[in-house]
Order: structure tokens, then sequence, then C-alpha cells
């Protein structure tokens, strides 16, 4: 949304769609901040009746559950309602500290009842405070209007014959239309053209029309597509020119033609859709051949733990001086029973507490990173892969301390592999370490791959979350039994790697060759990992590729 009246325009349009009967949108993502403008934004929608939502909501609110108070006043069983017992239009508060547990619970309600309604506010500051996706990929509008608030805003196109969404009729030209303008922009979702096509017979229902016409699509497709997009489609004219495939069977051609993109209504909800593309889309795209973790952050994986984090589900248990009880859980626990237990001992006064109610609070931990680099150090080229693994290990060691990375450095060469630098977040023992760092030999891939694993393995047992970064040329050539056998070493190699893939071990695979080889993108296949070839990387370079595949 770049012209700053138009965008306004579109939140107006946005915000009247919402109130089209039958329209199933979903409900709207309000990307704004806390604001006298954003108040105005949401009076506009006031006749939905929607309930506030908060994004710590327990289970119990949400689905209804035990009313304690109520319980033990009346010495029987009374459960709540849940907050969408019956069709329910909902606001999310603070939608950017939605948890993916919550967004995934009320993306089963939306997909359950189409009929809910759920205005996410996101009030996230940077790119990646956000909404989950897992919520909003099923809420068709995302409305974020850009400068001040217009005086005569909103200047809500009313419509003068507004109709039920359901009545309007659309054609398979249109559908068509909205799925292949979909994969045009890299949008891989099915659900994002279905929503369209929803809001396409909403905006037709708001004029008063039966059917959907070019109108209707073009404003389905401005409210829907630009968030979701995740590539900008180059003009005829200025992509460069494939090189020339090789030469196919008639059928395969055929099959290529079939698969080609092209829009019945021609390009111009393309471009529509390109001048609204968010200016930071590209900047935010993960460059090909890498994938994004979801620790964020330098964070390692999930794991339970009793002290701090965010509260999970109590579980029953013994105190034991160290484990803190969950009041309210214990009491809901106890609660069924007081009439059956106050008859077995009249005499006793009071709640009638058990050691099986006992109920003990759990929180999640964040464990810390490792990132083992596992670099080759072998042949002619050995002393510039070193030189930049050196420097990379260096870089990333400094930002240790924020991002709560530790690291650890293996170097296989000659017969075998060799754990260079145990892991660490000491930046003077691991300058110490890598100034003596030996290069030359064999290349033991497998025995590198193999002790990569049981470092990995270790390193989990003590509550770290390893990530193995392999730095290598690919071509393997000194088997696990020291021999020096390059198809038996390519053997050993895949079985290290499809080893490590059945741990869930996370990898990387940097190809250091001045030209990608085949055998290490077969590599990166068998470890499930990223490929990404960088022939002639610094240790800055090197330190982005890594934290590109990595991180959020």
């Amino acid at each position: 949304m770049n012209d700053t009246p138009t965008s306004w325009d579109r939140a107006a349009l946005a915000l009247r769609l919402l109130l089209v009967p039958d329209a199933g949108l979903g409900g709207a993502v309000i990307r704004m901040r806390a604001s006298p403008a954003r108040d105005q934004v949401l009076t506009q929608i006031k006749s939905l009746g929607a309930r506030k939502m908060h994004p710590t909501i327990s289970d119990d609110q949400l689905f209804g559950g035990l009313d304690l108070a109520a319980t033990l006043e009346r010495s029987q069983l009374i459960e709540n309602k849940s907050f969408f017992h019956d069709r329910c239009n909902a606001i999310l508060t603070m939608a950017e500290r939605c948890g993916p547990d919550l967004a995934a619970k009320l993306a089963q309600e939306l997909d359950r009842d189409a009929g809910h309604v759920i205005i996410a506010l996101d009030e996230g500051a940077e790119p990646d405070e956000s909404v989950p996706p897992a919520l909003s990929e099923r809420l068709a509008l995302h409305i974020e209007p850009e400068g001040r608030m217009p005086a005569s805003w909103p200047s809500v196109p009313a419509g003068t014959n507004m109709r039920s969404a359901q009545g309007v009729a659309v054609s398979d030209s249109d559908i068509e239309t909205l799925t292949t303008l979909a994969a045009v922009f890299g949008i891989d979702s099915l659900r994002a053209p279905w929503l369209a096509l929803r809001v396409a017979r909403a905006h037709a229902a708001l004029q008063g029309r039966k059917s959907v016409t070019e109108d209707d699509l073009n404003a389905a497709a401005e409210l829907t597509y630009p968030q979701r997009a995740t590539r900008v489609p180059q003009d005829p004219e200025t992509a460069e020119e494939p090189p020339a495939p090789p030469e196919e069977t008639p059928d395969e051609e055929s099959d290529g033609e079939s698969q080609s993109l092209e829009l019945p209504e021609g390009d111009l909800l393309v471009e529509a859709v390109k001048a609204l593309l968010p200016p930071d889309l590209l900047a935010g795209l993960v460059p090909a051949g890498t994938t994004r973790g979801s620790s964020g952050a330098g964070a390692g994986q999930r794991r339970k733990g009793n002290r701090r984090g965010r509260p999970l589900p109590p579980r029953p248990g013994r105190l034991d001086g160290r484990a803190r009880i969950d009041l309210v859980a214990t009491l809901r626990a106890a609660a069924p029973w007081q009439p059956l237990r106050r008859q077995s001992a009249p005499d006793k006064k009071g709640l009638h507490i058990r050691p099986s109610d006992i109920r003990l609070k759990r929180y999640e931990e964040h464990s810390d990173r490792l990132l083992i680099f596992t670099v080759d150090a072998s042949g002619s080229a050995a002393m510039a892969r070193l030189n930049e693994a050196k420097g990379a290990v260096e870089l990333l060691l400094a930002q240790a301390y924020a991002a709560r990375d530790h690291v650890a450095l293996i170097a296989f060469r000659g017969e075998g592999a060799e754990l260079l630098l145990p892991p660490t977040r000491s930046l003077v023992q691991t300058k110490r370490r890598l100034a003596a760092l030996p290069g030359g030999g064999g290349t033991p891939l497998a025995a590198g791959l193999r002790d990569a694993a049981l470092l990995a393995e270790q390193s989990r047992s003590k509550g770290l979350s390893p990530t193995v970064v392999v730095l290598t040329d690919g071509r393997a050539n000194i088997a696990l039994d020291g021999r020096a056998d390059r198809a038996a070493a390519q053997i050993d190699a895949d079985q290290m790697a499809r080893l490590m893939r059945t741990q869930n071990i996370a990898a990387l695979v940097i190809d250091m060759s001045n030209r990608p080889q085949e055998p290490l993108r077969a590599l990166s296949a068998q470890l499930g990992a990223p490929y990404v070839a960088m022939p002639r990387a610094d240790a800055e370079r090197l330190t982005g590729a890594v934290s590109a595949a990595l991180d959020d």
C-alpha cells in the first residue's frame, strides 16, 4: 500500500466487506499501533459486536471447562460454555504475541465454522513481529493503512442494494483467474484464491450485483494477495532469456506447455497487485537454496522445565520442595469429588484434598543452540577454507552472548576427523584453538559426519540444540575404515547423512568448490538440509549464509 489516500480507501472497503452477510471471510489482520486512528477504524465494525480475546486465553475459557466457584458452591459439576459455543465474532488483541498453540486452535475453529470472524490486532513494530501464519492465512483481509488518516475518512463505498454473498454467482473463468494469479505471485496455498473468491463475491454483494465482474476480481486481488505474495513476477521484456533446454520427447514438450501460467484476463490484474506489494518483500525472502528455522533470535529447541518461560499445562505430581503447586488446577481436580469425600468423612471441615489432586506448574524453556562447524581440511584448498571457517566461527561467536549460541569445530582430513574445538562460548579459547588448525591430506567426509552426529547427540543430552554446518568441496575419497576408495567413501558419507536425518539433526551444507558439485547436492538431500553453493565466500558472506539459513 504505497499511496496514502488509496491505502485508507482500501482499508475502508475491507472493513465494509467484513459486514457483508454470509461472506465467510474469516476476518482480517489490522496491523496498526494502538492510537486514536485505530480506535476510529474499529468503530467502523462496531456492528459486529465482537468480543475481545487476549493471546494468553486459557483452554478452559476457549473451549469451556469446569466452573470452579459454581462447582464448589453447589457441590455438583458446573461447566462453562466455550468462547465459540455460538457463532462468534472476536477481536484478538496483541495478536503478534499469539503463540503457535493458540493460533492452531483458532485456525481449527475457523475451519470448523466459516461463520466466525476474527479481527487480529497486530501491533508489531518489527517485520518478524506478526500474526502466526496458521491464523493469518485464514483471514482474508490485511488492513495496514499508511500515513495520517484523511480528514474525510471513512469514504466507505456503502453500496445501494447490498445482498447476501451466498447468492452471488461465479464462473469457472473467475476461479481460474484468481488461482493463476496466486501462482504468478508465488502463493502456494490454495486457501488464498479460495478466500479471494469469497472477497470477490462479497464485493459484488456490496454493490448489489448477482454475479462477479472484473471489478470484483480486481478488488479481491488487491485486498487478498499483496501480503501473501512471495515473489515479484518479471516483465517478459526485462526477464533474462533462460538457457536452451535439453532435447525432449514430444510428450515432455506438451507437458511443459500445459504447465505455463497465463491469465485469461491478461496482465492487468498482475500489474494491480504488483503496485501494492510491500516495499520490503524481496528483503524479507530467504535466498534460494536455504530454509528458515523456527527457533528465532538464536534460541534453540523448546524443552520442558519448571522455572521459566511460558506456562505449560499442569501435570499430576508430588510436592518435593522444588516443584511449584498449581493451586487453581489442584482445586479443579478436587472439586468434583467433594460431595463423596464429605460423606465419607463428615467430621472433617473445609476442602478435602488428596495427594492425587495435586497439580504442579510447568514452564517452557529454550535450550541454547550449538553450531557444529564440520570443515574439510584436506587438499590444496584447505588453507582458504580453514581461514574462512576461522573467520566465520569468530564472527558468530562474537554474537553468541546476544544470540545464546555455542560453537564447536570438527576438522576432517587424512584418514579421519578430529574435534578441534569442543562446544564453547569463549572467544579467547576459540582463537587459541583456531590458530593451530592443521590442513592437508585426503577427504574423509563420512568420518566428519560421524563425529558431528556423535557430538550432536552428546550436546542434546546436555540441553543444547545442535545444528551441523558442513563446509566441503564434496569430493569424498577416504572411507570410514581409512581406505582410499572414492566409491566406498561416497557410500559411507551417504549412510552417515541418512543416520543424521533419522536422528533429526538439523544441518546446512555449504559447497566451497569452484563449481557446484552434484554429489554434494545429493548429500544435502540425504541430510534433508539446505544446500548453499559459495565458491568464493569470505567470513562475512559465510556468516550471513549460516544466519539466513538457520534463523528467523
